[in-house]
């Protein structure tokens, strides 16, 4: 079995917003990430990832996001040999201003942009993946709405 965890790229102002995870977490703890967690069992249900989404986002840092769309998966085993598949949205930010709602969970709440988190030499490479993914789809979305 996996765990399925989704993830927001939520978009604002030309900066994507990053939590820094606590150091209480048991998966990376204190690293740089964006905002979500894991699916919970719901036995028959519809839309499990986009409102796992909307929850997560709620519960850690306290605002509303809109307009989930698939930005890419990846799978990854974690220190304590949990097998997770991970699935990124890229997200508009809505209502509510950031903060570290969760103490349990989200030390911080950071805004930067796509080149500044690439240009961050301690961040996984999969963050700045997912942002260079994100930013390439948010990008398309606009030249198709002007």
């Amino acid at each position: 079995m996996f765990v399925v965890n989704v993830e927001a790229a939520i978009h604002r102002n030309g900066k994507w917003l990053l939590i820094r995870r606590s150091e209480k977490e048991e998966h990376a703890a204190g690293c740089l990430s964006l905002v979500g967690g894991k699916c919970d069992l719901e036995g028959d249900s519809s839309d499990i990832l986009e409102r796992t989404l909307q929850r997560e986002v709620d519960e850690e840092v306290g605002c509303q996001v809109t307009d989930p769309v698939y930005v890419n998966s990846s799978s990854f085993v974690t220190d304590k040999g949990i097998h997770v598949v991970d699935i990124v949205f890229l997200c508009q930010w809505y209502s509510g201003e950031p903060f570290a709602k969760s103490s349990e969970e989200v030390d911080a709440v950071i805004w930067m942009t796509a080149s500044e988190i690439c240009e961050q030499e301690d961040l996984p490479l999969y963050l700045k993946k997912n942002i260079n993914q994100a930013e390439k789809l948010l990008q398309q979305k606009l030249k198709i709405h002007r």
